[in-house]
């Protein structure tokens, strides 16, 4: 299982702070979120603006990462500051 968790704004929209999916539905951080944006409307309104930053165990990466069993990948809007 891949844990997979939300913040800020993404966690309002999604009205959740994380779920687990199955390892096997997502190779990648691109077909992760493909996997949750096929969960419905607020989940495609949530993945689809293509800003959405991505970490893994902690590490920021790109869409074409491989995912492992236990990973804990995180997601949330770009972040602004001064």
């Amino acid at each position: 299982m891949i844990r997979v968790l939300f913040f800020a704004q993404l966690r309002e929209t999604l009205g959740s702070a994380g779920t687990e999916v199955p390892h096997d539905e997502s190779a990648t951080v691109a077909d992760l979120k493909a996997f949750l944006m096929s969960k419905g409307d607020s989940w495609q309104q949530a993945f689809s603006n293509g800003k959405v930053l991505c970490a893994v165990n902690q590490t920021m990466v790109q869409d074409d990462e491989k995912l492992c069993d236990s990973d804990e990948v995180a997601f949330f809007p770009p972040v602004t500051g001064g």
